[in-house]
């Protein structure tokens, strides 16, 4: 990097605020080293650092927790990483309009406690919550367990603030949940995956804090009957905040058991979670395993809170060491028959995986393991390849979420986004005319 410019980044930013050499060591993404680190205390500093970049034509990759930081193509070039953990403030709070805004740094976890100080909390549940920042969350879309009864981050953001490519900031929405003035510019940068513009603060949908809440879970000794009681609770008077179907491989991934003791039936396990006042959350426990039972549900117990965060990497948590992370979605009513066909077309190329899913959305994680040592490489793009061509065919989509370099040469990362592709690269090419934003990262290689 030219002295000049990291000079200027310094004098915008204050020196301690910028890391080069060996400092960089966190922010190595599939073996690619940035030129530099740039951490801005506010929004006048990140536009000053994205006026900078603009300026000189350097990549930008905005940086939260770097939970995401592996999803996607690398960015094409070294470049810089935008952090925001300097920018970690609950900015305002109006417990009576059960809304609040927080900077783009401040942790989900730190978010969450402030406000349940209050009694109100936000209804989103992405892993690594106390890593992952609210501004990395909604250029995600992440969401968890409880995506089945409250949403992602589109359904809970109502405003939002953003540093454009080259440095003007832009206002969307409000602080008040019914605005419908203008375009709801909020949902453009939702899971833009930092391609359109830099999140700096996030104003968000708040919920009082439930009664009771529980997370209870029912064994069975095969996949096939947990599937058929994820369609009876879905066909029943229960209201679940998450309905999760593992295999055997990510129940244990989960540190849950699965099947009969003894079995060399694999089992699968079924999560649900309900919260609410404490008769209904009872009630709805006892209906449970009242539907279950006649399916092959058995051992219906409660788990702990610690549980929550463990089911939406229960699959990739199969193995010390993973191959490949695919996210397939399909209609909840197939969920079940995806991963045992999946699983099937995995064993056939001789490698194991495990399978989780969001089942009442239809959302499933597929994890190939790599343990002990690592499969041939063509075999792993295979079966990833006829993973996404099985969802396909039930009008379905799939991504990688994770895999090394060499696995993503083989099979693309996001399915082709056919005529919409177009309408993206328009939209990227309005907001970030250069092409610095996490160039070549997302879909349709903007």
């Amino acid at each position: 990097m030219p002295d000049a410019l990291l000079d200027k980044l310094r004098a915008a930013v204050g020196s301690a605020n910028v890391l080069t050499g060996i400092e960089l060591s966190p922010y190595v993404v599939e073996g690619r080293t940035p030129e530099a680190a740039i951490f801005p205390g506010s929004i006048e500093e990140v536009a000053a650092v994205m006026a900078l970049a603009s300026e000189v034509g350097r990549s930008v990759t905005p940086w939260g927790g770097g939970t995401a930081a592996s999803v996607g193509m690398p960015t094409a070039g070294a470049g810089l990483i935008l952090g925001l953990r300097r920018m970690s403030r609950l900015l305002d709070h109006e417990p009576g309009d059960l809304t609040a805004t927080a900077e783009a740094g401040m942790t989900v976890d730190a978010f969450q406690t402030a406000l349940r100080s209050r009694g109100q909390w936000l209804s989103l549940d992405p892993a690594d919550a106390d890593r992952a920042t609210m501004g990395g969350v909604v250029a995600t879309n992440a969401y968890g367990p409880r995506r089945h009864l409250y949403g992602t981050a589109r359904d809970l953001l109502i405003g939002v603030t953003v540093v454009t490519a080259d440095g003007s900031v832009v206002k969307g929405g409000g602080k008040v949940v019914k605005n419908v003035a203008g375009y709801d510019l909020p949902k453009l940068f939702i899971g833009s995956y930092g391609s359109l513009g830099v999140i700096v603060e996030a104003t968000v949908k708040l919920r009082p804090l439930p009664e009771q809440e529980e997370l209870v879970s029912v064994r069975f000794d095969r996949l096939k009957d947990a599937g058929a009681a994820v369609k009876a609770v879905a066909a029943s008077d229960l209201i679940p905040n998450a309905v999760e179907l593992l295999d055997g491989g990510a129940a244990a991934g989960a540190g849950l058991a699965a099947g009969a003791t003894g079995s060399s039936t694999p089992g699968a396990a079924l999560v649900v979670g309900f919260d609410g006042v404490r008769e209904q959350v009872d009630w709805q426990r006892a209906e449970l395993a009242r539907l279950t039972g006649p399916l092959g549900g058995r051992d219906v117990r409660p788990l702990n809170a610690a549980t929550w965060p463990r089911l939406g990497p229960a699959a990739r948590a199969a193995f010390a060491t993973p191959a490949a992370v695919m996210t397939l979605a399909a209609l909840p009513t197939q969920v079940a028959e995806v991963m045992e066909q999946g699983a099937e077309m995995a064993r056939a190329r001789g490698l194991q995986s495990a399978w989780a899913a969001h089942a009442g959305v239809g959302v499933i994680r597929a994890a190939i393991g790599s343990d002990p040592a690592p499969k041939d490489l063509g075999a792993i793009a295979a079966v990833l390849a006829e993973w996404r061509e099985m969802v396909h065919a039930g009008g379905g989509h799939a991504h990688l979420e994770w895999a090394p370099l060499a696995v993503k040469s083989q099979v693309p990362v996001w399915d082709d986004p056919g005529a919409a592709g177009r309408i993206m690269e328009r939209i990227k090419a309005q907001l970030d005319p250069r092409n610095i934003l996490n160039p070549g990262r997302f879909v349709a290689g903007i």
